[in-house]
């Protein structure tokens, strides 16, 4: 089935709005045995639509916008659509009652202009919206296209996100004969070369396997898909080997959340100490829903004055090494696990940049990161490159990546 997206919107033509709904799109196609032949980013000029609307229709089976569902002049989608098919647009009545119990639900007057949304194109089905304004529309075999099938979406990632998962992948899956399995791997503190190095011959020899390498910072995922599971599992078998330490978790699953999971299994707990990171660890590991159970909370110390108040830094380490060192980052992970009374502490210190670090020597990219637990505190230096928050995502994750290889080896994993 040939599949496209139009994300559609002027917004996204600038810096401000990035198209993150085709990325996310992309992945549950795969797992459907789908994928997309083209991804189109336009504005909302009518003449630009029609052109696109048109050219799509001649050369994909399956058709999703994503944006102008939106009550204001420049939402356009549905309203191309009815007129590039030739249907008129018709209120539907169940929609106009959502939209206005949207409002009053909230306890706010509904301006008339949103009772634009609630026309729908003639023979399309609309997809009820539980999180905002915007019905989704399914219009299967619009006239003219038999065979064809036009999705339609809000732009907004949540509302995008509801309306496919709990309306169209539905509808999808009942006409999508051989669904694809996908293979999960994601490996931390490799780089995207190293691991293909590492793990050419596997893939040579599971060659049947569509194999993908999908690199971010600090982190890559290695992702196979096939019909048959049990040639996934195969090259599982295969694989974890090779990987070894590296290997976070198999399926889904995060840096955080493996922490979490090894955490939670030892009955343990975690508290941080984030100078350069800024507090980014902890949003990673609050982020996933049950963290409470281990991690107890932390302190971003960015100044001299909080790691010496926040996390109990020894005056005397402060001026003996300075902010950016080994010693540093041991005292403060040491400090905050006795300050929180936890079962291990995770530390940070490092100099992102632009500029050099005011107090000391340490080069920009520079992180030290500091684990201590039961048997002992261990630091790791790492110099990253890139602008100032890539560094500190990459320092981020791979703190966490530190703390995951020992509560690994303590667990004897």
């Amino acid at each position: 089935m040939r599949t496209e997206i139009l994300a559609i919107g002027t917004e996204l033509l600038t810096t401000d709005r990035v198209d993150t709904n085709s990325v996310w799109l992309a992945q549950r196609l795969a797992d459907l045995g789908l994928a997309f032949h083209r991804k189109t980013c336009l504005g909302d000029d009518p003449e630009d639509l029609r052109r696109a609307f048109g050219e799509a229709l001649e050369r994909s089976e399956l058709i999703i916008t994503s944006g102008g569902l939106g009550p204001t002049f420049d939402d356009l989608t549905k309203e191309i659509w009815a007129e590039h098919l030739g249907v008129p647009l018709l209120e539907d009545g169940q929609v106009r009652k959502d939209i206005e119990g949207f409002f009053l639900g909230r306890g706010r007057p509904m301006p008339p202009r949103n009772l634009k949304q609630a026309l729908v194109p003639k023979g399309a089905r609309v997809l009820r919206n539980p999180v905002g304004t915007a019905p989704g529309l399914l219009w299967a075999d619009p006239p003219g296209h038999e065979g064809s099938t036009v999705v339609m979406l809000p732009g907004v990632p949540r509302e995008f996100k509801s309306l496919w998962e709990t309306q169209v992948e539905p509808w999808l899956k009942a006409r999508t004969h051989r669904p694809t399995h996908t293979l999960r791997l994601l490996v931390a503190g490799v780089g995207e070369s190293l691991l293909e190095q590492r793990t050419e011959a596997i893939r040579q020899q599971h060659g049947h396997l569509d194999w993908t390498i999908l690199a971010s910072l600090g982190q890559v995922e290695l992702v196979a898909r096939h019909p048959d599971p049990l040639l996934l599992e195969a090259a599982a078998q295969d694989l974890v080997p090779i990987l070894g330490a590296d290997l976070v978790v198999r399926g889904p699953g995060t840096v955080a959340s493996r922490v979490l999971d090894l955490l939670a299994a030892r009955n343990e707990t975690l508290a941080l100490a984030e100078s350069m990171t800024g507090g980014r660890i902890g949003a990673l590991l609050t982020e996933i829903p049950g963290a409470s159970r281990s991690f107890v909370g932390g302190a971003v110390v960015y100044s001299p004055e909080a790691k010496l108040r926040l996390a109990a830094l020894p005056p005397a380490v402060l001026a003996s090494h300075g902010t950016v060192s080994e010693a540093t980052a041991l005292a403060l992970a040491e400090g905050i696990r006795d300050r929180l009374g936890s079962t291990w502490g995770l530390a940070v210190v490092g100099n992102a940049g632009p500029g050099e670090d005011p107090g000391g020597s340490a080069p920009v990219g520079t992180a030290w990161m500091a684990v201590a637990g039961p048997e002992g505190a261990s630091a790791h230096p790492n110099v990253f490159p890139g602008h100032r928050a890539d560094v500190q995502s990459r320092t981020s994750l791979l703190a966490l990546d530190a703390l995951r290889r020992r509560l690994e080896a303590a667990s004897g994993c």
